[in-house]
């Protein structure tokens, strides 16, 4: 059984050991993202302080993946080269700095992290979801895509690093 919280600061260094494990991934299929420094742990503090920070744990393992998730709107999606599915003023969920923990990935952990922030919306009545990946990063695409994501453009980080934006329309 697994569970999504909000992170603790306890759980800082579990959650920055993933946040590393994902890189090294990244950097071994030759993706930049992530490869910066970025994030780093003043990135997860700030997460944490305004509880957008999660985790997952599951029965008898302590920390196996990491997510931030808020409905704040992301200003780096007020510009999009293409159109987003809902309208720029509609509140949405978005989920960034997400990372499986290198045993754990492949086993499904994305997905459920993917469902628990969906239901989230549908309690509250939020109508869609947004994400944004590297253009490098298939893995990610792949997954978007099997979760019903629909590809909506190109969006421009704050540094103008480039990244394919996704959305999905929760009902």
């Amino acid at each position: 059984m697994m569970t999504f919280l909000p992170t603790k600061e306890g759980d800082l260094s579990s959650v920055l050991k993933i946040i590393e494990e994902a890189q090294a991934y990244l950097k071994m299929q030759n993706i930049d993202q992530w490869q910066n420094g970025y994030p780093n742990e003043k990135t997860i503090l700030k997460d944490v302080f305004n509880s957008d920070s999660y985790v997952v744990r599951a029965k008898d393992v302590n920390t196996i993946a990491t997510a931030m998730f808020t409905t704040r709107p992301e200003p780096t999606y007020t510009t999009i080269e293409g159109n987003w599915k809902t309208k720029n003023n509609a509140t949405y969920g978005v989920i960034h700095r997400m990372a499986v923990s290198d045993k754990f990935r492949g086993k499904g952990i994305a997905k459920f992290i993917f469902n628990a922030c969906e239901q989230t919306l549908k309690q509250n009545n939020i109508k869609s979801m947004r994400i944004d990946t590297h253009e490098k990063n298939l893995g990610m695409q792949g997954l978007l895509i099997k979760l019903g994501y629909h590809y909506c453009g190109v969006i421009y980080l704050e540094n103008s690093d480039k990244r394919l934006a996704f959305e999905k329309l929760i009902s």
